[in-house]
């Protein structure tokens, strides 16, 4: 347990109260409109929106992930966190597609991009994915924070996991996005400087980045600070194989939609973004700060092991980050360190609260319920989802232990068999909804078969997670691609339509010469100049 002073309880109070107060002033204009409610009015200059892609992937279960795979595997742990850097390619491909489109969520895009039965489909299917995905997500991120409370304070774990996102939900449901967004931005600049200081002063309680290393080398532990120690080409728990993957998907995952499951958030903040050019900045920059402070961590927690090593559980390992700051700030610091963390905290829970929120309010209540609903029962809806989505997290939260392994499966698995999907469905007219959703259904089965059903009764051995990726790329593409060819394209009026608006690259040269034939392409080339 770590003692708090009366500096400390201050500045907690404090960052809470600035937080509530957030969701009071911004009150008023969360409650205008749909469009305000969800996505700030679409008139946000790029540096907000980048702020919040920033503060909402800093979140508790965040440094814990990075520490646990420093700590296991050195300083080459940091390419786990490269596959962020798809979005350098997002911001200048599918972040300025999916802008034109002005569709609210991924699963409204769907039904521009795919018409018919299959599209309508598709919508039901990704929003209600996507009302469960942020419950889950909710739980892992609240369950950090759970474990965060019991080694501070003692507390039992429900406790931090319910009361901090709790007190988030107060200001989500009065303002909405406008609350998220600007909460965001606070909380982004916080959590920035703190991670700064807390690293800092982790490395110096360590003697410095040259004695770091040199009691790495005593140790014989000085393979961890070499970025391309591999254990082999294709053995060992971090082959080379492992590293060209991840390679693979940080490069061509931003020519697609949803090749992550942080595209979702993302695609919020697109969307908020007044225009295409401020969409795409804020991916960019917000982006750049996430691989800045990955890089910062790790070299802190390299200090951590030196402090603190072969710990054996991954559940002790993952709270080195924290240890740094609770274990050696001064008192006075502990407290605003704190304070950081709830910041941390909060600025997910609020986007993942108001995103799930978003689904069930435009693409199920609207979209199938209710389609002439007015703007204030929309408010009220999403007020209802927000604080349905709460509840949900508890459950799934008091259910993980360990957030490594979770957060790895829901990375990398319960995404792998659609990422091909995903990229195919922005760059190829070909590809039809039929196909999207029935590799949507395959890789759910799939995942679970491959990672945790097949191996348990030995049928399979447990794969690493880069060979269970391919595998069920694989596995996918045997069920979407029959399907694509044995199914009619879509029509090519709507085709057509949807390129006019979105303008989108690769292969689309027959609806690109249709458009042309029709003389649409020309009128949007004169409205752009």
């Amino acid at each position: 347990m770590v003692e708090f002073t009366f500096l400390d309880w201050f500045w907690v109070v404090l960052f809470i109260l600035a937080m509530i107060l957030s969701g009071i002033l911004f009150y008023r204009l969360g409650k205008r409109s749909e469009s305000d409610f969800f996505l700030a009015g679409r008139g946000l200059p790029w540096w907000l929106p980048a702020s919040s892609v920033y503060a909402t992937h800093t979140a508790t279960d965040t440094p814990m992930w990075i520490t646990g795979v420093i700590y296991r595997y050195g300083f080459a742990g940091i390419w786990y966190t490269f596959f962020s850097a798809w979005c350098a390619i997002s911001a200048f491909v599918s972040t300025r597609i999916f802008r034109r489109s002005l569709a609210y969520t991924q699963a409204e895009w769907n039904t521009l991009r795919f018409g018919g039965l299959g599209a309508e489909m598709l919508r039901g299917w990704i929003s209600g994915w996507q009302v469960f995905m942020n419950m889950f997500i909710l739980g892992w991120v609240g369950m950090a924070m759970g474990k965060i409370c019991n080694y501070l304070f003692g507390w039992d774990i429900w406790i931090g996991l319910i009361l901090f996102s709790a007190i988030c939900a107060i200001y989500v449901l009065a303002a909405g996005y406008w609350g998220v967004i600007m909460a965001d931005f606070q909380q982004g600049v916080i959590a920035f400087a703190v991670i700064i200081i807390v690293s800092i002063w982790g490395i110096i309680a360590a003697g410095g980045p040259a004695a770091i290393i040199d009691k790495l080398h005593a140790m014989g532990e000085g393979w961890r600070i070499n970025p391309f120690h591999f254990s082999g080409w294709l053995s060992g728990d971090f082959p080379f194989a492992w590293f060209i993957t991840m390679m693979f998907i940080a490069i061509l995952g931003g020519f697609g939609m949803g090749t992550s499951i942080d595209w979702y958030p993302e695609a919020q903040r697109i969307q908020s973004a007044k225009t295409v050019r401020d969409a795409s900045y804020s991916i960019w920059w917000g982006t750049a700060l996430v691989l800045i402070r990955n890089s910062v961590w790790a070299v802190a927690i390299l200090g951590f092991f030196v402090l603190f090593p072969n710990i054996e559980s991954a559940a002790d390992y993952e709270l080195g980050w924290f240890r740094l700051g609770f274990d050696f700030l001064p008192a006075g610091m502990v407290g605003f360190f704190f304070a950081a963390i709830i910041a941390i905290h909060i600025s997910t829970i609020s986007t993942h609260l108001n995103l799930g929120a978003m689904y069930f309010t435009r693409d199920l209540y609207l979209h199938y319920l209710k389609p002439k609903a007015s703007e204030k029962e929309l408010i009220w809806v999403g007020r209802i989802a927000t604080f349905i989505l709460l509840l949900g997290s508890f459950f799934y939260g008091l259910m993980m232990e360990e957030i490594t392994s979770w957060l790895i499966f829901a990375l990398w698995l319960m995404a792998a068999g659609i990422w091909l999907p995903n990229i195919l469905q922005v760059v190829w007219w070909r590809f039809n909804a039929w196909a999207y959703l029935a590799s949507w259904i395959a890789n759910l089965g799939f995942s679970w078969l491959v990672v945790w059903i097949l191996p348990s009764y030995n049928i399979i051995p447990s794969l690493p997670d880069y060979q269970q990726f391919w595998l069920l790329i694989l596995l996918g593409a045997l069920v979407y691609i029959p399907v694509t060819f044995m199914t009619k394209p879509e029509n090519m009026d709507h085709l057509v339509k949807y390129y006019v608006m979105s303008r989108p690259i690769g292969w689309w040269k027959p609806v690109r010469l249709e458009a042309e034939k029709r003389g649409l392409l020309n009128e949007v080339k004169g409205a752009a100049q």
